[in-house]
């Protein structure tokens, strides 16, 4: 499973003109999920990304997780972040789960992140041609992969 995560001061998700996701302050987290992933993976990204001591403190120093100034969250699928690009010029996606994979797992992460942080988060459309707009925090733009945990 890879992420990227931004820090934003604003985010939003806008499908087909209608806007479906919008968050102030807090994180864009897109996320990529491969055949090989597990609940396993969903538990320990869901903690790493909502402990992540990303969000300045009264210091203005990266000290304060997503929990520590409760934040917003937006979570989009984007199986694009499986893409093998080793050889030729157009990218390989057979990494990337297939929809009756990984809808479940990324439904199943969203409940983790919930859960996590004690509040809803917003997503968005699995599978959807998605516009998304936000205003990057920093910048801070981090890349987690479970498959490189060590």
């Amino acid at each position: 499973m890879k992420a990227v995560i931004q820090r934003v001061t604003k985010a939003s998700v806008t499908i087909e003109n209608k806007k479906v996701a919008k968050i102030k302050s807090g994180l864009l987290i897109l996320i990529g999920i491969s055949n090989q992933d597990t609940t396993e993976d969903i538990n320990w990204l869901s903690k790493k990304i909502t402990n992540l001591r990303i969000f300045n403190d009264e210091n203005q120093i990266m000290n304060k997780s997503l929990i520590d100034i409760k934040g917003d969250t937006i979570i989009v699928s984007q199986f694009t972040l499986q893409a093998s690009t080793k050889k030729g010029n157009r990218p390989s996606y057979i990494k990337a789960a297939k929809p009756e994979i990984a809808i479940p797992l990324y439904e199943a992460f969203i409940e983790k992140v919930e859960e996590n942080l004690g509040k809803k988060v917003q997503t968005g459309e699995f599978g959807a041609d998605m516009k998304i707009k936000l205003l990057n925090d920093g910048p801070v733009t981090i890349i987690i992969d479970t498959k490189n945990k060590m």
